[in-house]
């Protein structure tokens, strides 16, 4: 099943159940009452997600041509969506292409421990204020260094600490595509600290649809999403990688990881981290107009820059730049409904 949550005025918004060509939704509540927000689903998801689970068959039937659903129906509009989960009790972002870290350390001449490949980078990122799909990128100042990162995320139900990779599978209630928002160049002064991001990380933005893993057929096994992800900015097209190829670490790895030393409780959202490939000769992944499979992010393409050319030349974004981030099934259909942002001054106080 495909969800969404709507704006209504309030912080966490209308849980909403959408159709599988994301073309008809139906507010949960209307068919079940108190069912308002994506959390409370969350919460209760054993006694709650089959009721939501026959809206969805419904909504697909009608979606299909079949009989008119049971309940009221709306065309669905992503412009209307919050983030799936307008704020959650946890955001934890991994960093599971080892290639995209490699490359990064190279083009700054540091080495990269061993251990990156065995132990998951991790952090924790701020939650309280989810962007949604159509959400501009408010920045102060482009000189922050202003970058996209197309990833993909899951929401887990309640996961006992301690729980390992085999048993998180099962604690895995949905997906989502992801634009985590970085401010490169305020980024190494943060770390050089020994703390950690902060401002170097401002709110992340999520595609207008959560879906649950079997929407994704086939293409979902081993923990991983073996698709591609679109990333272009200013209609050009700036990279298409597998985010099941390369990927070191599963979503099932990066849950375990997460739930080493902590319980993580329903509705926290777990990050793959910057979707990335290497190249075909097992080098730096190679721009898609050379024949490459391109990048998710401004931070690799300068990266590759540096290592190929001694220098970058790729600039970060600028005010009214937009970015597109989608994954597509094999019909060419979009999955999560794509995220599409501006790059905007912030204003005021």
């Amino acid at each position: 099943m495909k969800l969404a949550t709507l704006r209504d005025g309030t912080r966490d918004g209308s849980l909403t159940v959408v159709s599988r060509d994301l073309r008809l939704a139906a507010r949960a509540e209307d068919v079940i009452a108190g069912l308002g927000t994506m959390q409370a689903l969350l919460d209760d998801w054993e006694q709650q997600a089959p009721k939501i689970e026959r809206i969805a068959s419904e909504l697909n039937e009608a979606a299909d041509g079949g009989r008119r659903a049971p309940f009221a129906t709306f065309a669905f509009d992503a412009s209307k969506a919050m983030a799936p989960l307008p704020r959650a009790f946890q955001w934890l972002d991994g960093s599971a292409y080892v290639n995209h870290v490699e490359l990064v350390r190279r083009a700054r001449g540091a080495d990269m421990p061993q251990s990156f490949w065995t132990d998951p980078l991790m952090y924790q990122g701020g939650s309280d204020a989810m962007l949604g799909a159509r959400d501009d990128i408010i920045a102060a100042d482009t000189n922050y260094g202003i970058d996209l990162e197309g990833e993909l995320a899951v929401v887990t139900g309640d996961v006992a600490m301690g729980t390992n990779a085999v048993d998180a599978e099962d604690s895995i209630r949905l997906l989502m595509l992801v634009n985590d928002v970085s401010l490169r160049n305020l980024i190494p002064a943060e770390l050089a600290k020994g703390f950690g991001f902060l401002h170097g990380k401002p709110p992340t933005a999520f595609g207008p649809v959560a879906v649950t893993p079997d929407e994704l057929g086939s293409a979902w096994r081993d923990g991983r999403v073996h698709l591609a992800l679109s990333a272009a900015v200013n209609g050009i097209a700036l990279g298409q990688p597998n985010a099941g190829q390369d990927m070191t670490f599963s979503f099932y790895q990066l849950v375990a990881h997460a739930a080493k030393t902590r319980r993580l409780s329903a509705g926290t959202v777990v990050g793959s981290g910057t979707v990335s490939n290497k190249g075909r000769d097992g080098g730096p992944g190679r721009p898609v107009g050379e024949g490459g499979s391109g990048y998710t992010c401004l931070a690799e393409v300068r990266t590759v820059e540096t290592i190929l050319e001694g220098k970058p030349r790729t600039p970060f974004l600028s005010f009214g730049d937009r970015v597109r981030l989608d994954m597509c099934d094999p019909t060419g259909a979009s999955i999560f409904g794509a995220i599409e942002q501006k790059v905007v001054p912030h204003e005021g106080s």
